[in-house]
């Protein structure tokens, strides 16, 4: 099942998107596309709906972050054998966890807005994930069966911010719009295996970044399970799980992004996602 949030800012409805591509209004069943909803049993409503039986939404309307009220936004960094390569860092022993914000995350195609000053923001297109469910101190297995499903993220970061200044990678991660994430949540049952899905990046129609699941250092049910054993991961939360190569860190000379550049992106069974940057107003 693929569901998504669609409108202006702050007013996003629930939707699914049928077998055929068609954009159907589940306002009247479901509050909110969230991972307390699915705490509570949206996927059970789900099933008994009939796509065909919902309203069509008319147009071409935005497209929102796909979760709402979303509690926490963690990341994990270098997580693909080849970016960390690329970036000259060594293979981490462990996930390499830092946050992001809840004011970063924006809808996938909403322009990204360039920190003022900023000289050296970047791209990362991330395969992330919703927890569904209360965990503590679980295993793999159940790690897998707390996911309520998984959707893209660009992790767009200052490098200045995050590599040269004092502190946390955090300070290079949280800046208004750097968090754009959907353009669908799909579900586990028809996504199938997460760890055999390509994923690209192109900017400005040049690719940039391809890769592949498979490469990830730490699985997806591993990242769950890793970090349940150092916090309470709740319904709400969500994880995003590395990038590949070809950031415009690793680039020789390096590349980041300038205003007017176009982001294109996409994962397999997830769709895709186009940003336009922009200057900071004012």
């Amino acid at each position: 099942m693929k569901l998504l949030r669609y409108g202006a800012p702050g007013e996003e409805r629930p939707a699914l998107l049928d077998e055929t591509g068609v954009l159907r209004d589940l306002s009247t069943h479901v509050v909110d596309i969230t991972g307390q909803a699915f705490a509570a049993g949206l996927m059970d409503r789900l099933r008994a709906i009939d796509p065909a039986s919902l309203p069509v939404v008319p147009g071409r309307p935005r497209i929102g972050p796909c979760v709402g009220d979303v509690v926490n936004f963690y990341a994990i960094g270098l997580n693909y054998t080849d970016h960390a390569e690329e970036t000259g860092a060594p293979i981490p022993r462990e996930p390499i966890l830092f946050n992001k914000t809840r004011s970063c995350i924006v809808g996938p195609d909403d322009d990204v807005i360039l920190p003022p000053g900023s000289v050296e923001t970047d791209w990362e297109v991330e395969l992330a994930l919703l927890v569904g469910q209360r965990c503590y101190r679980i295993g793999e297995a159940e790690a897998s069966a707390a996911i309520a499903g998984y959707f893209i993220c660009n992790d767009i970061s200052e490098r200045d911010y995050q590599l040269k200044r004092e502190g946390l990678w955090t300070k290079g991660k949280c800046c208004p719009t750097f968090g754009p994430i959907g353009p669908w949540l799909v579900t586990p049952d028809e996504l199938g295996d997460p760890q055999r899905l390509g994923l690209w990046l192109d900017v400005n129609g040049t690719r940039m970044q391809t890769g592949h699941t498979s490469r990830m250092i730490f699985p997806v049910a591993e990242i769950v399970s890793y970090l349940s054993h150092f916090l309470i991961l709740e319904p709400g939360d969500i994880i995003t799980t590395g990038t590949p190569p070809g950031v415009g860190l690793g680039m020789k000379p390096n590349r980041f992004l300038r205003v007017g550049d176009e982001m294109r992106l996409g994962i397999e069974g997830l769709g895709e996602q186009h940003q336009r940057v922009v200057a900071h107003p004012g």
